[in-house]
């Protein structure tokens, strides 16, 4: 059985980043609900158990609160922030609303270099905190290890039993040694191996895939992102033909899309494809379509309708394969008030409807996006497949703000296309998280030659983000800037304005609609 860590989620925003720092140590770890029986957690048999950050107050009528019986699975624990509060209260200590909350920076003072925390480490550091309530009595046993400035309590310890808990959050960039942290409790304190790799990941998954499967057949929905194409590439590595590949152009795609897709899955990697060619239906159906959520109701519907009548036309399958990631089938924990559950909520998107009678085949739903690339790197994929940048379902039509038409639709994508290019041949493609190209419906006055014009306008978006949940505009060079304006002005016909958003997501979004 593979080595693990188990983390009970109370609902933090966070418990997404204790996972990956968990993984980025190559032990695997899975994320359960706060009250998940012990017993359930023991069937799992980890070798450690991390208590996440929440929303909540321990002391609250309607605190989320953990089987008691988690504390005697003789296991290692470590409780972060909320979960130090949990640990502390179930031990015996007491938690009281601090008079002084705790919010952004902090030092962090090692008061016993000895524990097995922070072994590694110096005797202080900065640490990041968000809390209101604090730890105000010690547990029986317990002994402080660190202190911050408005906290005693900052590290507790209790060694024999091998319980830990901070009031900071070391999973976070800004505890800029807290990953450190995170690689002592796995390695020095649970005991783990450095096994979580993506050569052994496939073997194992190959493995299941074949088992669950059997002699049925497969159909998965490839896209061309990096999600389904990995999917595909796994699955195919498994079972070999009895997967079919069903790609639909759905007219607003990105430049060569379907070509790409085509090349790489039907000529280089031999699998079975199913190309269908639905652009003029979805096109007609957005005609003078303007607001973005009609649109992306409208091609969703209409995905469904081309995709179901493509399955007929490819045969008879037992199951749907889905690229189906880790954090969009972690349940959000409900507790009233939750932030995480509102942010958890915002990409959950609808599946095909329940009259497919199909069995889901989700082989990459335990990984990460990072994990997924490493994978695809591991499958052979090119790397301009596995490191493309994420594209929204609706694809070109939430980036044409207005009606999307074939017009628009060509201007657009070849004005996308050269940011692409000029991004990659920059080396800043591969930097940040998301560049791209959108199309204004404003036309304004310029002049080429001797001849004025009335054209479109271009917005060119370049963000920075670590999971884009938040993002920041990214300050790219203005030769590079000017290159893309000068390009875009010169060889897409229509276009005679560029202009670069500056905005930070929140307030705006990442994309435009």
């Amino acid at each position: 059985m593979t080595e693990q860590i188990a983390i009970l989620d109370f609902g933090a925003q966070y418990t997404q980043v204790i996972a990956r720092r968990v993984r980025e140590s190559n032990v695997y770890c899975t994320i359960l609900k706060y009250d998940t029986p012990a017993r359930e957690i023991a069937r799992l048999a980890p070798r450690g158990l991390v208590l996440s950050g929440g929303p909540s107050s321990v002391y609250a009528e309607d605190a989320p609160l953990p089987d008691k019986e988690i504390f005697s699975l003789d296991i290692p624990v470590l409780g972060i922030c909320y979960g130090i509060q949990i640990l502390a209260t179930y031990m015996g200590g007491k938690v009281e609303p601090g008079q002084k909350r705790e919010y952004g920076k902090g030092r962090l003072e090692i008061k016993d270099p000895s524990c097995p925390l922070f072994v590694t480490l110096p005797a202080k550091m900065q640490v990041w905190n968000s809390h209101g309530d604090k730890l105000t009595k010690m547990p029986p046993g317990f002994k402080t290890v660190a202190v911050t400035e408005n906290s005693d309590y900052a590290a507790i310890e209790h060694r024999s039993k091998r319980f830990f808990g901070l009031q900071f959050h070391p999973e976070v960039v800004h505890t800029p040694r807290g990953a450190e942290i995170i690689r002592n409790f796995v390695h020095h304190i649970c005991g783990c191996g450095s096994d979580w790799t993506m050569h052994n990941y496939i073997d194992q998954a190959v493995e299941d895939i074949r088992r669950q499967v059997g002699s049925e057949r497969v159909i998965l929905g490839l896209s061309g992102g990096v999600d389904s194409s990995v999917a595909a590439a796994l699955i195919h590595k498994a079972i070999g033909d009895q997967l079919t590949c069903i790609f639909v152009n759905n007219g607003v795609l990105r430049g060569r899309e379907a070509e790409i897709v085509q090349e790489v899955f039907g000529r280089n990697f031999k699998i079975k494809l199913h190309y269908e060619n639905a652009s003029a239906l979805f096109l007609k159906r957005l005609k003078g379509v303007i607001d973005p959520e009609r649109k992306r109701k409208i091609i969703g519907r209409t995905f469904i309708e081309v995709f179901q009548a493509a399955t007929k036309k490819v045969g008879q399958a037992k199951f749907l394969a889905q690229g189906t990631l880790y954090p969009d089938v972690i349940e959000s924990v409900p507790i009233a008030g939750n932030p995480a559950a509102m942010i958890k909520s915002h990409h959950n998107v609808g599946g095909l409807p329940k009259k497919m009678r199909f069995q889901l085949l989700e082989p990459i739903k335990c990984l990460f996006k990072d994990e997924v690339r490493q994978l695809g790197l591991e499958l052979g994929l090119p790397r301009e497949v596995v490191f493309r940048q994420p594209f929204p379902g609706p694809g070109l039509a939430v980036r044409i703000l207005g009606e999307v038409t074939p017009r628009r639709c060509a201007i657009l994508r070849e004005a996308d296309s050269i940011v692409v290019e000029e991004m990659k041949a920059s080396g800043w493609y591969q930097k940040i998280w998301q560049s791209f190209a959108v199309l204004l419906p404003v036309r304004s006055v310029g002049v080429m030659g001797d001849e004025r014009t009335y054209d479109y306008t271009i917005a060119i978006r370049a963000v920075e983000s670590q999971d884009g949940m938040t993002a920041d505009w990214v300050k790219l060079p203005y030769e590079i800037l000017e290159k893309l304006s000068t390009r875009i002005t010169n060889e897409v016909k229509g276009v005679n304005r560029v202009c670069f958003d500056i905005s930070s997501k929140p307030p705006a979004t990442i994309e435009w609609e």
